[in-house]
């Protein structure tokens, strides 16, 4: 038996599991698999006593407790390496209880006390065929989720679905709109995840699942998605330092300073190492799933933000993502569609030309969202070569027009020129930035030059 079936391998000793105890779910399933992780996450099932064993074994060993589900009665125990949760029988018996759950690979259960394997709906043969295979219809219809989870599972396995699973999920596809946006949010994120993800984001779409969620989504917008895994490929082949920066997570922070926390944190590790693999439950948003989740959504950003914000989006999501459609035409000139919808995605790839002011302009508007307008750009046809000069400025930190440093600050300006606060602060502070990045000035001295002329000639 696998070792994460041991109860060796647990935070807590068998003794405090009732013989009627049985490990269930996933962990049974990765267990059979010999999937390994280092975060247990254990689900026992047991007829009668649920809370009150786990409540005892927090208390015993110093643990946290979690009230997941009164009614239910549901309880989670949070340990340092992992959490074990606590879940009352549904039914009369075990068997009714599995026979509840989605997928045979799931309804696995393993009795420790006798070391013995529960699989009446033969899941164990399913997994030797690495096939999803629907308990029944009715309990994917009883919850909806289950019909997009079908295809997460499939990715983050390596599985197929079974023919007939497959065609249910189809018929029943209109009723994932009922289940909440949170709860879809969360499986798409694992898929645009995953590069294993996008064959199954595809079929989903196929299958019609997606249609409500992202109804601008076409077989274009797939391809779309696709084109962006090859081009991530290609970036970690050429430009290693840059696809880094692809797997940095959304934050708040300018670009150079978040290239120096990596280059900190890394050590003497090259850039050409692994790049980071995606989390199982794809919370993590970085700019690769964001450039991803993009092409998606309409071009037109009053339509993309509504769609984001009906999937409960955040807010620095919605904001990545507008300001990603926003800056993307510069480095790959739009098409406008005729669809009213401006639902497709038409771009003609360019060989960039951009003067030393346009780089300045688009670096203020890109921001830190660069990363995932380059590999969009690249996608969706873009020379490398042509972007290949943005990327170099990108990852030089002290480059004056990716990573404008400003020579004064607007106090600076009042006092030495006497200027009251107002409007013309903010445009002389623009001129002055603009013209670092032209290389006209590069001092403080010549900054405050640059500003008392502009005043005199009237340009701000």
């Amino acid at each position: 038996m696998s070792s994460a079936l041991s109860p060796k391998t647990w935070p807590f000793s068998l003794e405090w599991l009732p013989h009627s105890a049985c490990l269930v779910g996933g962990t049974v399933r990765d267990a059979l698999l010999e999937r390994e992780s280092e975060y247990l996450d254990l689900d026992f099932v047991m007829p009668v006593g649920a809370v009150e064993t786990a409540q005892a074994i927090a208390r015993h060993y110093k643990a946290g407790f979690v009230l997941l589900d009164a009614e239910r009665q549901i309880a989670r125990v949070v340990f340092e390496q992992g959490t074990a949760d606590f879940a009352q029988q549904v039914g009369s018996s075990l068997e009714a209880d599995l026979e509840r759950r989605d997928f045979t690979v799931n309804a696995i259960a393993y009795n420790p006390h006798t070391d013995q394997l529960l699989d009446p709906l033969h899941g164990y043969a399913d997994l030797q065929k690495h096939q999803l295979r629907m308990v029944s219809p009715e309990n994917l219809r009883e919850d909806p989720l289950r019909l997009l989870r079908a295809y997460r599972q499939a990715a983050q396995l390596g599985f197929t679905v079974e023919a007939e699973t497959r065609l249910v999920i189809r018929e029943l596809a209109a009723l994932l709109q009922r289940i909440a946006a949170e709860r879809v949010q969360s499986e798409l994120n694992y898929l645009l995840s995953s590069t294993r993800g996008t064959t199954w984001l595809a079929m989903a779409w196929q299958d019609a699942l997606l249609g409500d969620w992202f109804p601008a989504a076409t077989a274009q917008s797939l391809a779309l998605v696709a084109a962006i895994d090859q081009a991530s490929v290609m970036l970690q082949d050429t430009v290693p330092a840059f696809a880094w920066e692809l797997f940095s997570r959304i934050r708040n922070l300018p670009k150079n300073q978040r290239y120096q926390a990596w280059k900190g944190a890394s050590g003497d590790q090259s850039p050409s190492q692994k790049l980071p693999e995606p989390t199982v439950s794809g919370s993590t948003r970085t700019w690769l799933t964001t450039a991803k989740l993009t092409s998606l959504l309409p071009s037109r950003v009053p339509l993309a933000e509504l769609q984001l914000r009906r999937l409960k989006y955040s807010r620095t999501e919605v904001q990545a993502v507008s300001t990603i459609l926003r800056c993307l035409p510069h480095l790959c000139p739009a098409a406008k569609p005729d669809d009213a919808n401006d639902a497709t995605w038409c771009f003609h790839p360019a060989q960039l030309n951009l003067s030393l002011r346009q780089q300045y302009e688009f670096f203020q508007g890109a921001g830190a969202t660069f990363p995932a307008i380059a590999l969009l750009a690249l996608a969706l046809g873009t020379p490398l070569e042509a972007i290949a000069p943005l990327i170099h400025r990108f990852l030089t930190p002290d480059d004056p027009v990716a990573h404008a440093t400003p020579l004064l600050t607007g106090q600076d300006l009042m006092t030495a020129l006497r200027l009251p606060p107002g409007p013309r602060i903010g445009r002389l502070l623009s001129a002055i930035q603009l013209a670092r990045a032209e290389a006209k000035i590069g001092t403080a001295a010549e900054a405050l030059q640059l500003a008392a002329e502009l005043i005199d000639r009237c340009e701000c």
